[in-house]
C-alpha cells in the first residue's frame, strides 16, 4: 500500500496590517478603500521619523518598502496615504481569521499574527485540496472582508513557499513534482530560512537560484552555512521538511524570556548584552526543570511594533547557556539590520527533552561553560529563596500575571490612578521576570504585576 502523501495548508493574510486597517475604516463609514491606492500603515502618521509597517500593493509600484522611514516613502510618492495602526483591532482580526481556519482542521499552528499552518492530511484528498483551500479563501473574504493567500504542499516548507507566489487573493500548490518548475528557478534569497547575509554569500559564489543551491558543492555549503546549517539548507532547497504542524498545546512545551527596553536601542553591543541576559534566564529555567532544548528561536521588535523572528534546530539538545546564546547570536543578522531602533528582544527554546546526550565533538570550553552555569544556578537559587521569603511576608499583596511588559505596566498605572497616594515602581524578580509593584501611601505592597514570559 502506498503511503498517504501529507497535505499542509499555509494561510497568509495579504498585507495584513493595511488590510485590517482598511476594513476598520470602511466599517466606520470611510468611502476610500486604502487597499486600492498607494498607502501605508505607520506608528504615527504625523511623525516623519516613523517607519512603514505595512504597504498596499499600489504603494509597491513606487518602490516603497516596509521598515523604511515614512519621510522617505513620501518622497517616493507625495500623494501617499499614511494611516496609524491599531494593535487591538489587529488582534481581533487575527483571532477571527484563526477561528475560521481552525474549522477546517483542529491541527493548527499559528506561525505569526497573520499566518498559520493547518494539517489537512486525512481530511481532504490531494485532488480536492485546491478546492478546499479555495473555499477557505472565499469564506475568509466574505465573512471578514480581507483576503488571504493559501499555499498547499506536502510539508510546511513547500506550503509556505507556495503561499508567497503571486498575490493577492490566490491559492497555489507546490507539490514535490512541481519543485523543478515552480521553486528551483526562484532567487536563492526567496528560500525559507535563507537570510540576507547568507543569500549575499551564495550569490557571491555564483549560486543565484534555489535550484543551484539544491546541487551546490559540499565545500561551498559548509563554507557558507557551517556543518549544522549545510544539511538544512540543502534539504530545504530540495523541498524536504519533516517538521510537524504543532498544535498550541504542543507549542506550549517551551520556555522564553523577553526584555522591553526603557528606551529604544540601536547599539549592537547593548542588544547583545540584553540577549545575554534573556539567554541566562531561559537556560537557568530549563536546567531547573531538568530539560535540554533542541531548538532555539530569537525575535526582536522595533519601536513601531514590527516583529522579526528566526529559529534553528541544534545538532544536539543542550541546557548550556553559551550554546543557546551563540545560536541566538548567529540569527540576529537575519532579524535586525543593526541600525533600526529596537524596543524589545526575546529568546525562546523548544523541542524539550529530559535526555542530554554527550556530543562527540564538544567545544573545548564546555567544562568552563558548565561550571559558569552551575555557579549562576547557585546564585539564582539563593536569590529565589530570599525573594520567596519577601513575598510570603507580603501575603496580602495581590499578584497578577501578563503576557507582555506593556500590559503589565498599563495595569499597574491604572491601579495607581484608582487609589490616592498609590505609587508604582519597577522591581524585577531575582529570576529576571519583570514585575511592577504598586504600594499604598504607607509603603505597603498592594499589588504585583508580573510579566510571565515563559510557558511550560
Amino acid at each position: 500500500m502506498t503511503a498517504m502523501e501529507r497535505i499542509v495548508f499555509h494561510i497568509d493574510v495579504n498585507s495584513a496590517f493595511l488590510s485590517w486597517t482598511a476594513v476598520q475604516m470602511l466599517l466606520h463609514g470611510e468611502k476610500l478603500d486604502i487597499r486600492t491606492v498607494p498607502s501605508v500603515v505607520s506608528g504615527d502618521p504625523q511623525d516623519r521619523r516613523s517607519i512603514v509597517t505595512a504597504k498596499s500593493i499600489p504603494a509597491k509600484k513606487y518602490g516603497i518598502n516596509t521598515a523604511e522611514p515614512v519621510s522617505m516613502a513620501l518622497r517616493k510618492c507625495p500623494g501617499l496615504v499614511v494611516v496609524r495602526g491599531d494593535w487591538e483591532w489587529y488582534k481581533k482580526c487575527s483571532e477571527a481569521f484563526i477561528a475560521i481556519c481552525r474549522t477546517y482542521s483542529p491541527v493548527l499552528e499559528q506561525f505569526s499574527v497573520d499566518e498559520c499552518f493547518i494539517e489537512m492530511t486525512g481530511r481532504v484528498e490531494k485532488k480536492k485540496a485546491f478546492a478546499a483551500a479555495d473555499a477557505l479563501r472565499r469564506e475568509i473574504a466574505s465573512r471578514l472582508g480581507f483576503t488571504v493567500n493559501i499555499g498547499i504542499g506536502p510539508n510546511k516548507l513547500l506550503a509556505k513557499m507556495a503561499s508567497d507566489f503571486e498575490k493577492p487573493d490566490k491559492v497555489h500548490t507546490l507539490w514535490t513534482e512541481e519543485i523543478p518548475d515552480k521553486m528551483w528557478p526562484l532567487p536563492v534569497g526567496d528560500l525559507l530560512w535563507v537570510g540576507r547575509k547568507s543569500a549575499e554569500k551564495l550569490i557571491a559564489c555564483g549560486i543565484k537560484t534555489i535550484g543551484q543551491l539544491a546541487v551546490a558543492p559540499d565545500n561551498v555549503m559548509l563554507h557558507i552555512f557551517g556543518p549544522k546549517g549545510a544539511r538544512t539548507a540543502r534539504d530545504s532547497a530540495n523541498g524536504k521538511d519533516d517538521s510537524p504542524v504543532c498544535t498550541q498545546e504542543e507549542e506550549a512545551k517551551s520556555y522564553s524570556a523577553e526584555r522591553t527596553f526603557p528606551n529604544d536601542i540601536s547599539d549592537p553591543a547593548l542588544l547583545d548584552r540584553q540577549l545575554f541576559n534573556v539567554a541566562c534566564i531561559v537556560a537557568h529555567r530549563i536546567r531547573k526543570d531538568h530539560f535540554a532544548a533542541g531548538n532555539v528561536s530569537v525575535f526582536v521588535k522595533t519601536r513601531d511594533f514590527i516583529s522579526r523572528s528566526r529559529q534553528h534546530s541544534l545538532t544536539f539538545p543542550t541546557d548550556v547557556t553559551a550554546v543557546i546564546l551563540n545560536e541566538a547570536r548567529r540569527m540576529i543578522p537575519d532579524v535586525w539590520d543593526g541600525v533600526t531602533p529596537l524596543r524589545q528582544v526575546g529568546l525562546g527554546v523548544s523541542r524539550l527533552t529530559h535526555d542530554v546526550p554527550l556530543a562527540l565533538f564538544e567545544d573545548e570550553k564546555m567544562d568552563y561553560y558548565r561550571q559558569w552555569d552551575a555557579e549562576y544556578d547557585d546564585r539564582m537559587t539563593a536569590l529565589e529563596k530570599k525573594d520567596r521569603h519577601y513575598r510570603d511576608g507580603r501575603s496580602k499583596a495581590l499578584k497578577f500575571s501578563y503576557a507582555s511588559g506593556e500590559k503589565a505596566l498599563k495595569a499597574a498605572k491604572a491601579s495607581v490612578r484608582e487609589g490616592a497616594g498609590r505609587t508604582m515602581s519597577r522591581k524585577p524578580l531575582p529570576d529576571g521576570t519583570d514585575c511592577f509593584e504598586v504600594r499604598d501611601s504607607e509603603g505597603e505592597v498592594l499589588e504585583l504585576h508580573m510579566v510571565v514570559s515563559h510557558l511550560v
